[in-house]
């Protein structure tokens, strides 16, 4: 698809944290008129669109996607040309606490994205149907749980552990299935643990660092060393961008920043840069790596992801710019600056207490695919 045409693009969950990378990617970086279609829930944030809300080519609608009405009058009112999907709970702890709403807004809301674009597409005129496409953004935790050696491809076999990563596995089966059944023109895509700026605290590098910064415990599941694959989140926009404009219709794009770490390695990294620049430290502490604090493991915790990007390079010319290590700092100083977006959104009902587990102690996850 040429940059040049302006397409109008429907954004599901662009309140959160991807989707609003995405959205401030598309309205800074390309001529497209963007419609965030988001319902708000406890880890969006429109402060996260605050530099671009007022821009005249992005337009808001606040709803739910297993709205069915809404979802309609939303595309009729706009005609999107482009439908990325983010919108989803994604966050693994909250989907062993209450799985309920991962069902109803993970599968039940991306079947009814599905079948309102295809009474949509029915309805357009030759060139407009032509260049429609629904791109659905996933996870790799729909692969389960990886081996010490080895990479997730587009051809590894689903085998999720949690109630959030079956609930992602089932809305890329739908979306598949929709592609086959009714020539639906898909692509997917399935990405590593997101880090940067606006990212909800309940994920593991901001969490870290706002606990670190009032002298609270860093906690470790377990021993600390499940490895995951992180991928700076304004690399990724770029990638769906790429996907989304120019993937191959019906397939599969893994999107990874070939950064593995262990979890305990991140926040030893973390302790180490805010060593460097907090001047002076909270009371008693004269180490943040003194604040790590062992604490029981989640339940079906999968030891490692580990994505390879090979067809997305190869196919679509995309690579991650930032590594792990130019990415960190850049996420550590963005959460200085903004202490007041993190006062802000923490006023809701999440305040960094452990989640997925019966006993009271401090959460951490990784980070996913995301959003409201």
């Amino acid at each position: 698809m040429s940059m040049n045409i302006n397409k109008t693009i429907l954004v599901t969950g662009g309140a959160g944290f991807i989707g609003s990378a995405l959205v401030r990617f598309l309205i800074n970086e390309t001529p497209h008129t963007v419609i965030n279609l988001d319902k708000l829930t406890y880890a969006g944030n429109l402060e996260s669109l605050s530099s671009i809300e007022n821009n005249k080519r992005y337009h808001f609608v606040l709803g739910d996607i297993c709205d069915r009405h809404l979802v309609d009058d939303t595309m009729k009112r706009y005609q999107p040309d482009i439908i990325m999907h983010l919108a989803a709970e994604s966050h693994v702890d909250r989907s062993i606490d209450g799985p309920g709403e991962f069902i109803q807004t993970n599968i039940l809301g991306t079947y009814t994205l599905l079948e309102a674009s295809r009474d949509y597409l029915a309805e357009l005129e030759t060139n407009k149907k032509q260049r429609f496409r629904f791109h659905h953004i996933s996870t790799d935790e729909v692969y389960g749980d990886l081996g010490e050696t080895g990479l997730f491809t587009e051809q590894s076999p689903y085998n999720p552990s949690s109630p959030y990563s079956a609930s992602k596995a089932a809305s890329d089966h739908l979306v598949r299935a929709w592609s086959r059944t009714f020539q639906l023109p898909v692509v997917i895509t399935n990405c590593s643990n997101n880090y940067g700026s606006y990212q909800f605290p309940e994920k593991l590098i901001p969490l870290v660092i706002l606990n670190a910064l009032e002298g609270k415990p860093l906690p470790v599941y377990g021993d600390g060393k499940q490895i995951r694959d992180w991928l700076y989140v304004d690399d990724h926009a770029r990638a769906l961008y790429k996907v989304a404009t120019d993937g191959k219709l019906g397939t599969t794009y893994n999107i990874g920043g070939s950064n593995e770490k262990q979890n305990i390695e991140v926040i030893t990294i973390i302790c180490d840069q805010l060593n460097f620049l907090i001047k002076p430290k909270p009371s008693g502490i004269e180490d943040f790596k003194q604040l790590i604090t062992y604490v029981e493991d989640r339940p079906g915790h999968d030891l490692r992801y580990a994505i390879d990007a090979t067809k997305i390079n190869q196919e679509l010319g995309w690579k991650p710019v930032e590594t792990f290590e130019s990415g960190i700092v850049k996420t550590i100083q963005w959460y200085l600056d903004n202490l007041e977006w993190c006062r802000h959104i923490q006023d809701g009902s999440y305040q960094r207490e452990r989640l997925g587990h019966s006993s009271k102690a401090i959460n951490h996850d990784d980070s996913k695919h995301e959003n409201p």
